[in-house]
């Protein structure tokens, strides 16, 4: 814009209507004088900034000489330059003071102004009217204050012509602001004057006010409606022009696109994406060099989601598959999931050409010429492939044509390539859900079978986690990322899984690719005995083909088959007893043991009297007082070993010095175990303490020893200094916060629990006052680390004094002590127990009453934390059978105990107690009318985390509450509860509810796609199979005839995620013996344990049948295709000779094969004849052609490129229809 009047001819007729716009028009003669001024000013700063850059470019020479000779002139410049900076910021503010005046009314100054803006369509009325002048000044500081004010104030000055590109960035980032403040000011927004200032800054010549622009449009967007307003201002165009701009407009490309993303945000905004955008955005995604690439792929995927067909139109479709398959993006899990989503649906499957878009990820492990030197590409395609391989529309989608595409990935397996090898063996794993076992680093390595003989002491911390009391429930424990597997794993199998690793083996030269193979190998054939119906895995476990070469003609051949089967067979056998060995039944562990892991005393219990003192002196501790110089791990294996034995003990106690220095190390006022730095070798000594305390206390001199030596006193001493009743004190106390966290000294507690376990240990500790402390330092509030310390490390297995210390801890401590000591009661009711005392009670019951009165603690978190426990202990009857005898209150929890009110439907005492508490009938009620489907959600998110989530095992003295095997695990279901008992059933029957969710699913239509259609049915399903899991409810599976429309749900359903939910529900249906009779019947099996028990891991015998997935073509609107199709073919034509050649080079620019020759006639018709591309009707026929053809960025950027700006102008403020319509 040139200057104020010039804009006025290029606004909308009805923004003159508006006062204000009015007012500057009668105001125009007097701002000549003001621009005048505004110049004067101008020129200051400009000269003003010259003196300043001289200023600063004289400072930087002076800075390199010597400062001694130059620091005279160089404060002089550094003065100077400040007084530049001075005058620079007052000749600013003196030119915004100036500008303002020119935009407000001149006479008279106030009154005025209230009048005319009191009829902005942008502000509410003032309230200042013609008062007299104290209350006009205070309507001046309301308008001040407002928001709509300082809107209209705002537009006012972006309507200034020729200011600097500052000037109006900070208008708009102060509109900005504002919408921020008031988010509602936006659906009050009077477009004939926003619009206008809107298209005003993104016709500027300036780049970064452009950007504002576009931010400043994005923040004013509110719903649908406005973005209609928005694109009628012909924002189209611009953030078309936009987005192809060379690379240093990369700012104004960033916001167009943000721009465009927003309409993402807004209900049904999607619609309003043009395909010209789309198609701008596809060619800047497919330009491999762009620095918005990767943004607007993601945009691209975003907008897939919502509108398919938008994007297929646009040919985006095959761009987003191109970079799938080259591996380039950077979250190629993500992308693939965007695609996966339109794949579930069928309205989204329309939209789709074969179907097979997603095959297009497996092309470069099958390119042996891609593969070579690829590797960070093969790795994001592998992870996009499991990413596919771990939902439903993709394991589906790829199950198609007999997995041909798995086919091919398997069949890749043959290349030569290492890297590809490797990751599809790694990707084989990760799909597959196969945990590396404790020897796989090693074995890859190359280490001999023979080194795995002591592989029962090996620990996984994975069987650690999940190793619980032995559960009565153990067999109702449903794992759907298992039945996944399964069924991922046959159809693998069928696709020739076992032959192609079979081949691998045999002609692979690289050891660590061969190995990895055999274990791989070997884990399957375990996975699929185990897993798969036994009419499925009979087939692999004789290894087909191996044997055929073994043994031809009853003569063995082939000495590398037998070596390959043999070593098989050893990696079987050492992963079979390791599992043997975490599997078995939880052994009480001494808490070193738990310190340390699995380790086992390298010397014997018993040994000879000769080769113990031998031993004691190889220690070190008999020939030096330097502890840092002892043997410590010969140290730990004597007390683990030969202690154990009283003859040993007592004569290490009278050995030399042996055990007077071993024990006085630790004496907390020698300064030596309690000054240790706290690091990991440090631990060390603590295990040792522990295990020295534990030999001391279990025999009668050891006892005796350890009352009469120092140790224990001072222990109790130090303990008194942080004890504020006991009168001793100390400046530098050995428990100390900081002595707690940088020093061993807090190992004391551990060295106490492990005395503890014994009632002699806790004898010692009562004769040294030990547990009256103990309960004073549970009062400690301001030192949870104390606390947290003492609770985490004593052993609570005998009925003693520290029972009544946690109790306390239970009821009187602060919020986090409570918390603390609840989580801990977890650990000796589930997972792993500490050992239990000789005296102490073999039951549970006191913990359970412990938790029972942790359920009426006033902090919900601490009666949340008891519930979430108590649910896991009920799965042993014997608990469940007491918590429902205790007859605990459970209303003040509300939803918060609904999960342990469930587990009592599950016996008929605890039915009959929520009967009477009127409890079952209401809760019924709430499931058949909602929280089934909130149940659908809870599964769905519950699988999603199970496969995409990031867990880290918290590094606190607690243990979690929610393992991470319990994701993707069937949640308790009130249906399921209910139909353990005959009582449940009976009531069930009376309902009608399993009926009415019969009816429901023999009434669904399998093409249904609405999402809440989806959701109820869903419900029911689940609903049923949970009922049709117990022998009581199977019954009504055979009474409602619902199997036969579970299964037709199963393989005919058009929506994918439905058909999993519908095998996930026949897996539960058929864990009771007459549900599984039933499925059977229509070609469906399972695998089964030991004795003859489904484990609900259910498929069809012929796994085609639900792999069948219809790719229809969506109906066409004949008149909207015909609209277009004139549109185009109109956009190709022009009555002008030269305009019709330049139309055909832009359609030709399209062409891979002509692009080169069109653009070299565009250049020669641009140098001829100039004029032609001034053209608004050419211009607007060359953005249809860009629309309707696949061009690509550089040459759409060329052709853009070649129009005059000015088109733009005209085309964006309808100059051109005025023009017309003028003549």
């Amino acid at each position: 814009m040139k200057s104020t009047a010039s804009t006025r001819t290029t606004t909308p007729k009805n923004e003159i209507n508006n006062p204000w716009s009015a007012q500057v028009g009668k105001e125009a003669d007097g701002l000549g004088t003001s621009e005048q001024r505004q110049a004067v000013v101008m020129g200051k700063i400009a000269k003003e900034t010259k003196i300043k850059l001289g200023t600063e470019n004289m400072l930087e020479v002076l800075l390199t000489k010597n400062s001694k000779q130059t620091r005279e002139q160089r404060l002089k410049v550094e003065n100077e330059l400040s007084s530049s900076n001075r005058k620079i910021a007052a000749l600013k503010l003196e030119l915004e003071e100036e500008m303002q005046r020119a935009n407000s009314p001149s006479t008279p100054p106030r009154q005025p102004a209230n009048g005319s803006y009191r009829g902005s369509p942008l502000r509410s009325p003032s309230r200042g009217g013609d008062n007299a002048d104290g209350e006009a000044g205070t309507a001046t500081n309301f308008e001040s204050e407002s928001p709509t004010y300082v809107l209209t104030e705002t537009l006012q000055e972006l309507e200034v012509d020729s200011m600097t590109p500052d000037y109006y960035i900070e208008r708009a980032n102060k509109l900005v602001e504002l919408f921020k403040r008031n988010p509602t000011l936006k659906y009050d927004l009077a477009w004939n004057v926003f619009g206008v200032r809107m298209q005003t800054m993104l016709l500027s010549d300036r780049t970064e006010v452009v950007a504002a622009g576009y931010r400043l449009t994005r923040y004013a967007i509110a719903d649908r409606t406005s973005i209609q307003r928005i694109r009628s201002h012909h924002t189209d165009e611009l953030v078309t022009l936009s987005l192809v701009k060379k690379g240093k407009a990369i700012l104004e490309r960033e916001q167009a696109l943000k721009f465009v993303r927003a309409f993402l945000d807004v209900k049904d905004g999607v619609r309003e994406i043009s395909r010209a955008v789309v198609r701008t955005i596809v060619s800047v995604s497919e330009h491999s060099d762009d620095r918005l690439r990767h943004m607007c792929t993601l945009t691209l995927i975003e907008i897939l989601a919502k509108d398919a067909a938008t994007v297929v139109a646009a040919g985006g479709m095959s761009t987003l598959t191109d970079t799938l398959s080259e591996g380039t993006f950077p979250a190629s899990d993500g992308l693939a999931a965007g695609l996966l989503h339109i794949f579930d649906y069928p309205s989204g499957r329309r939209s789709l050409k074969s179907g097979r878009e997603l095959e297009c990820v497996f092309a470069p492990f099958t390119d042996p010429l891609y593969a070579g030197g690829q590797e960070e590409n093969l790795k994001a395609c592998a992870k996009a492939i499991a990413a596919m391989l771990k939902t439903w529309p993709g394991f589906l989608t790829l199950s198609m044509q007999r997995a041909l595409a798995i086919r091919s990935l398997l069949e890749s397996l043959k290349y030569p390539s290492i890297q590809a090898k490797d990751l599809i063996l790694e990707l084989l794993f990760d799909v597959l859900r196969i945990k590396q076992p404790p020897i796989f680093t090693t074995f890859l390595a190359g280490r001999r079978l023979t080194t795995y003989g002591r592989v029962a002491n090996v620990r996984s911390e994975d069987v650690l986690e999940s190793s619980a009391i032995e559960s009565d429930y153990g067999a109702d424990r449903y794992d759907l990322k298992a039945h996944f597997t399964a069924l991922v794993l046959a159809t693998f199998l069928e696709a020739g899984l076992v032959p192609s690793l079979i081949a691998l083996v045999e002609e692979e030269d690289d050891q660590a690719i061969k190995r990895k193979a055999t274990l791989l190998l070997t884990e399957v054939l375990k996975l699929a005995d185990r897993s798969l119906p036994s009419t499925m895995s009979v087939h692999f476990q004789v290894l087909p083909g191996l044997q055929a070469k073994f043994i031809r003609n009853g003569i063995a051949t082939g000495g590398g088959n037998n070596g390959m089967i043999f070593l098989i067979d050893s990696i079987s056998r050492i992963l079979n007893r390791f599992e043997a060995a975490n599997q078995s039944p939880v052994k009480q562990r001494s808490l070193e043991g738990v310190n340390n892991p699995g380790r086992k005393s390298k010397l014997p219990p018993v040994l000879d009297e000769e080769s113990f003192r031998k031993a004691m002196l190889e220690t070190g501790i008999v020939t030096g007082r330097e502890w840092a110089l002892w043997k410590w791990d010969l140290i730990q294996d004597i007390i683990e070993g030969p202690l154990t034995e009283p003859v040993r003990l007592g004569e290490a106690m009278r050995f030399g010095k042996f055990m007077k220095r071993l024990v006085g190390f630790y004496r907390p006022f020698k300064g030596k175990f309690s000054k240790c730095y706290n690091n990991k070798s440090s631990q060390r000594y603590i295990k040792a303490g522990c295990a020295l305390m534990k030999s001391l206390v279990k025999t009668v001199e050891g006892s005796k020893y350890l009352i009469e030596d120092k140790l224990l006193r001072q222990v109790a001493e130090c303990l008194a200094q942080i004890d504020r009743l006991s009168g001793i004190t100390s400046s530098t106390p050995i428990f100390s916060r900081a002595g707690m966290t940088s020093s061993m000294s807090g190992g004391y507690f551990q060295m106490l629990g492990a005395l503890s376990t014994e009632p002699r240990g806790i004898v010692m500790m009562e004769r040294w006052h030990m547990i009256n402390m103990f309960y004073h330092i549970i009062d400690l509030h301001d030192r949870p680390d104390l606390i947290q310390a003492l609770l985490a490390n004593m052993d609570y297995s005998s009925e003693s004094h520290l029972r009544v210390m946690l109790s306390k801890a239970l009821t009187a401590g602060a919020k986090d002590t409570r918390l603390i000591a609840t989580r801990l009661l977890r650990k000796y009711i589930i997972g792993v127990k500490p050992p239990v005392s000789t005296f102490g009670q073999k039951n549970s019951q006191w913990v359970l009453k412990l938790l029972l009165t942790q359920l009426y603690d006033p902090d919900v978190e601490v009666g949340e934390t008891a519930v979430r426990i108590l649910e896991e202990a009920c799965n042993k009857r014997e608990n469940l059978e007491f918590v429902v005898k205790c007859r605990p209150a459970l209303d003040h929890l509300g939803e918060i105990g609904a999960p342990l009110l469930l587990r009592f439907l599950s016996t008929s005492v605890g039915y009959h107690y929520l009967d009477n508490l009127d409890y079952i009938t209401q809760e019924m009620d709430d499931w058949f009318l909602g929280r089934n489907d909130a149940y659908v959600n809870l599964v769905e998110a519950s699988l999603s985390r199970a496969y995409n989530g990031h867990f880290s095992k918290a590094v606190t003295g607690t243990e979690e509450l929610m393992p991470i095997e319990d994701l993707g695990v069937a949640p308790p279901h009130f249906y399921r509860e209910l139909a353990r008992t005959s009582e449940g059933c009976r009531l069930l029957r009376q309902s009608g509810h399993f009926y009415e969710f019969a009816s429901s699913v023999h009434d669904f239509d399998v093409t249904e796609e609405d999402p809440e259609a989806l959701l109820k049915i869903k419900g029911c399903l689940w609903a049923i199979g949970n009922v049709g899991s117990m022998e009581l409810g199977a019954p009504f599976l055979e009474e409602s005839e619902v199997v036969s429309s579970i299964i037709r749900i199963a393989e005919q359903a058009q929506v994918m995620s439905l058909r999993g939910t519908a095998c996930f529900v026949l897996g539960l249906i058929s864990r009771s013996a007459h549900g599984l009779e039933m499925i059977m019947e229509h070609g469906w099996d399972t695998a089964s344990n030991m004795h003859g028990e489904s484990l609900g891991l259910c498929m069809p015998r012929d796994l085609g049948r639900l792999s069948k997935i219809e790719f229809s073509r969506p109906p066409v609107d004949r008149r909207e295709e015909a609209d277009l199709i004139r549109k185009f073919k109109a956009a190709k034509s022009d009555p002008d000779p030269l305009h019709a050649r330049i139309l055909k080079s832009m359609v030709d620019l399209g062409n891979a094969v002509l692009s080169k020759r069109a653009a070299s006639e565009l250049n020669a018709a641009k140098a001829k004849k100039p004029d032609a591309f001034r053209d608004v009707g050419l211009f607007r026929k060359t953005l249809i052609i860009l629309e309707s053809h696949h061009v690509k960025f550089p040459a759409r950027q060329f052709a853009l490129d070649l129009f005059d700006k000015e088109v733009l102008r005209s085309v964006v403020l309808d100059e051109d229809s005025d023009d017309s319509d003028d003549g």
